[in-house]
């Protein structure tokens, strides 16, 4: 149960970048968003797929990985 409300919640959390960076290819720019705070969440997820890492927490660290390589595509527009 307890990886199964883990994956949901990671599921939530990656498509959450997906219109985001879906209008920064459509738009070619992402000047609507704060460079800086993507940078920080950038940081932040790396530091969960650390974390990930450390507890051998395969969802942690898949979902975490996807999610930066959406954010990395993000800051490509940036």
């Amino acid at each position: 149960m307890n990886t199964a409300v883990g994956l949901f919640a990671a599921f939530c959390t990656t498509v959450s970048y997906v219109p985001q960076l879906k209008k920064c290819w459509e738009t070619g720019s992402a000047g609507d968003l704060s460079l800086r705070m993507v940078l920080i969440l950038a940081l932040g997820v790396a530091t969960w797929i650390g974390y990930g890492v450390l507890q051998s927490d395969i969802v942690i660290i898949i979902a975490n990985s996807v999610s930066l390589c959406l954010l990395l595509g993000i800051l490509y527009f940036s």
